[in-house]
């Protein structure tokens, strides 16, 4: 309950570091820069008549405009930087900038406020580490400038002077927006970095579900086709005994080829009696599907009680559908795993609703956490102790992670409604409730012909 939250490492992790920016990329921003610059120093100059440094700051943006061009040369503009490189060139357009706003009125200047760009574009796209570089380098050139810079440019012989208590106001508004906006975009881009790797996770695991039951139809398909070799070989083998029963050595060879051979097709026959149309491997009804989840996870030393509400509505019939298998398969993992001694699995149906609702007497779930369950990553590890103890000491919300979030996101593709709770007081332990339409749930049926387990 005290531990902190943190971010969970699944065995498999299909989190990616963050994404690298092209060389391209900054130049076409560092080419934009220096497309305003100048045509900002035009206006003034030309438009507003204001006396600027126009060789200085024109000699800031041709070194600019030569270091650009120097890169896109030398280098390959579609390659991707290294953190390090991409935050050096956008530390380089601060120090710019900086010199620039020295040129032409310090904080006085209202484009002061483009320190923001580059610290913006670093929390998008680099690492913390870089970002709050990059943010205490335009911090602390804009603490410069507040001290040190030309008089800014304006109409008539008196200079236009603001008052110091202003050009605090100023630095202090751009410190701000440098933290508040970087940390803001540095969250908003890391939540959909993180989702996007979840469902690219989800994805992943739909695939690998999918395969494994198309293996059921790939068997009884395989079946068939192999029967009918068997047979002819168990006829030959016949024919070939009786021919040669003068010969018992050979006889009895041929005896054995022949019972062996049977033996496989008494093998294949019991895959094709499942189904000779495949249903078997496209249907189930609601009681098979949880038995097919409970099984893998009876022999844990967890009590599993199933119970089936018998109703006046017949028992939904219901497509063999892996995202649904592994749905409920990790809810019921996770209840074995924090139970204490037993995992109750209840399921009831009528002709609207088919519900199933997972139970277990463990610690049940955090919460600090109960209303986030089910986003990416989201996890609370058990301490040392706790880990030794077994799952008394823990939590429901220490196993909840990835696998969740891919159990949620397959369930509720299906047209289930899932939701997360814990007992209430006395009792002890997390609930979860699984709810389809059941039409939703009977979607692909193809009508009372099917002959369902």
């Amino acid at each position: 309950m005290t531990d902190a939250l943190i971010i969970d490492t699944p065995d498999t992790d299909y989190r990616h570091p963050r994404q690298r920016v092209r060389l391209d990329t900054i130049l076409r921003l560092r080419w934009l820069a220096a497309l305003g610059q100048l045509s900002a120093i035009f206006i003034v100059v030309q438009g507003l008549e204001f006396d600027l440094p126009v060789v200085p700051c024109l000699a800031v943006i041709s070194v600019s405009a030569l270091l650009n061009l120097g890169l896109q040369i030398a280098f390959n503009p579609m390659q991707l930087l290294e953190p390090a490189h991409a935050g050096g060139l956008l530390a380089l357009n601060i120090i710019e900038l900086t010199v620039l706003l020295y040129l032409t009125g310090g904080l006085e200047n209202p484009f002061s406020y483009m320190f923001l760009a580059p610290v913006l574009i670093s929390a998008t796209a680099l690492p913390v580490r870089h970002t709050v570089t990059l943010g205490l380098l335009a911090v602390t050139c804009s603490t410069a400038l507040f001290f040190m810079h030309l008089p800014l440019p304006w109409e008539g012989e008196e200079p236009l002077i603001f008052p110091p208590i202003y050009l605090f106001g100023v630095w202090l508004s751009i410190t701000l927006a440098i933290g508040v906006t970087s940390l803001y975009a540095f969250q908003v881009t890391e939540e959909a970095r993180k989702l996007s790797d979840a469902l690219a996770a989800t994805e992943l695991v739909l695939a690998r579900e999918q395969h494994l039951t198309q293996l059921d139809g790939l068997a009884a398909a395989a079946a068939h086709e192999l029967g009918t070799p068997l047979a002819t070989i168990v006829l030959i083998s016949r024919e070939l005994e009786r021919a040669l029963q003068d010969n018992s050595q050979v006889t009895s060879d041929i005896k054995t080829l022949r019972e062996q051979a049977q033996r496989c097709r008494d093998i294949l026959g019991k895959i094709t009696q499942l189904s000779s149309t495949g249903s078997m491997f496209d249907r189930m009804k609601l009681s098979t599907l949880i038995e097919e989840t409970v099984a893998p996870h009876r022999d844990f030393g967890v009590d599993i009680k199933v119970r089936v509400a018998v109703t006046a509505a017949k028992e939904p019939v219901g497509t063999r559908n892996p995202a649904i298998l592994y749905g409920v398969g990790n809810i019921l993992e996770n209840a074995v795993d924090f139970a204490r001694n037993a995992v109750e699995v209840n399921a009831w149906w009528n002709n609207e609703t088919v519900e199933l609702v997972i139970s277990d007497d463990g610690p049940g779930f955090a919460p600090d956490i109960l209303k986030r369950i089910g986003e990416p990553y989201l996890s609370r590890r058990r301490s040392a102790e706790e880990a030794q103890g077994g799952s008394e000491g823990g939590n429901q919300a220490g196993g909840l992670g990835l696998g969740v979030f891919i159990a949620r996101t397959l369930l509720e593709r299906t047209g289930a409604k899932v939701s997360f709770s814990n007992r209430t007081f006395p009792d002890h332990g997390a609930v979860v409730q699984i709810a389809w339409p059941r039409r939703r749930f009977e979607a692909s049926e193809d009508g009372a012909d099917a002959d369902p387990q």
